[in-house]
């Protein structure tokens, strides 16, 4: 009987299934990085705003706290987007005439918000509390980096679930004394301060599902 397939086709089919193999574990990897790049993600992407407002200028140059504008980050759950009164506390004053603060000026005259463009979104399912990370001595920069030099504001973590682990499994890294929480600038001291502090601050780590996901 003659041969129906040529003599190289044992080869072909080995090198086509070792290939496919290793295109999937290609694209396997591809998606991965893809799912953890800042295309997806939003980390380091910097957000453009209707007015240019910098935190580079107004925290780290002027000095101004945090809680000035986000006037409920201490009480409730969400930081608290300042109203265009907040902003004319100062702009009533100096840069009356710029043109990149009429956005500002239009909507103090005629009482409507300014359409900020949100930097850190969580999924509608998850349950953030800003106030108890505060009242437990989690600063501003653990999840929002040194806003003190950012021009524009971006997100400086994945958020991704993991990221929050993480720390709910090992504060002591970003814990700080509670008078320090505001304090872009400090530095924790060595020697076991974060854990010395999660045993004053009777810090536990929360790691049930129902402590997110409500």
């Amino acid at each position: 009987m003659p041969q129906i397939f040529h003599h190289s086709t044992n080869a072909l089919a080995k090198i086509t299934i070792y290939g496919a193999v290793f295109i999937a574990v290609a694209l396997l990897w591809v998606a991965v990085e893809l799912n953890r790049s800042s295309w997806n993600t939003g980390q380091w992407v910097e957000r453009q705003q209707p007015v240019q407002f910098s935190h580079k200028h107004h925290v780290g140059g002027l000095g101004i706290d945090c809680r000035y504008c986000h006037t409920s980050v201490e009480d409730g759950p969400v930081a608290g987007i300042p109203p265009t009164k907040t902003c004319m506390n100062c702009h009533s004053q100096i840069w009356l005439d710029s043109p990149v603060l009429e956005p500002v000026r239009k909507s103090f005259r005629e009482g409507t918000s300014i359409a900020w463009t949100r930097v850190h979104r969580l999924p509608g399912y998850v349950y953030f509390d800003h106030s108890i990370h505060v009242a437990k001595g989690i600063g501003c920069v653990s999840c929002h980096g040194r806003v003190d030099d950012m021009p524009l504001m971006a997100q400086q973590a994945t958020l991704y679930m993991e990221w929050c682990l993480d720390c709910h499994r090992h504060p002591e890294p970003a814990l700080r004394p509670k008078e320090r929480v505001f304090d872009l600038n400090w530095q924790p001291p060595a020697n076991g301060f974060g854990a010395r502090l999660a045993d004053e601050l009777q810090i536990r780590n929360r790691t049930d599902c129902v402590d997110c996901h409500r």
